[in-house]
């Protein structure tokens, strides 16, 4: 962990916003997981501790590679920040392989410095919805931890029935049934006011 000074004015403001999206109920339903998942030893509950779980990098790489059901990251136990951050990276990486889109994938400063400790529990519980979700038996733990995304349900179509939907005419747009020009003027004439 770097040491920083106390923040002031704004960065405070701004670090207490992204320090209340915080959720210890969910720090605890993501190291039960984990612990069950990877059977490494579970934490002491608080969000220092479970940053300091995960802050090494090889939780996480255990992880991933319980997940793949192989051995996709190389784990290397390291006291040195760098070998710490490149396992937190690999670890990124493997994710985004794995599914993961980039937007709900936290940066490595997030989790070792403890910049935003709510986007790591972010990405590990879309990492969890989309193990739940794959059903490739390489899921432990309770499957109503986590929701299943949505999968594709792909409609293929007959040439006649595209043919068919290109002559009606949807609600949105309104309807023509019982409109005519009747009573409409040509440009340019008064308008007829009748008394």
């Amino acid at each position: 962990m770097a040491n920083h000074g106390r923040k002031y004015g704004l960065s405070r403001e701004v670090q207490e916003k992204i320090d209340s999206k915080y959720d210890p109920e969910l720090e605890e339903r993501l190291a039960e997981w984990i612990v069950a998942q990877t059977g490494l030893e579970r934490p002491e509950a608080g969000k220092l501790e479970f940053q300091k779980w995960l802050m090494d990098g090889t939780v996480l790489c255990g992880l991933m590679n319980s997940l793949n059901g192989n051995v996709a990251i190389k784990i290397k136990n390291s006291t040195m920040a760098f070998k710490q951050m490149e396992q937190i990276s690999l670890f990124l990486t493997a994710a985004e392989k794995y599914g993961i889109t980039k937007t709900d994938v936290f940066q490595t400063v997030d989790l070792f410095e403890g910049k935003d400790m709510a986007a790591v529990q972010r990405t590990l519980m879309a990492l969890g919805c989309l193990a739940v979700t794959k059903e490739d038996g390489n899921y432990k733990g309770d499957p109503s931890w986590f929701h299943r995304k949505a999968q594709e349900n792909r409609r293929d179509f007959s040439d006649e029935q595209l043919q068919g939907g290109k002559n009606v005419i949807g609600l949105q747009m309104g309807t023509n049934r019982g409109a005519s020009q009747a009573g409409m003027t040509g440009y340019g004439q008064p308008r007829q006011i009748i008394n």
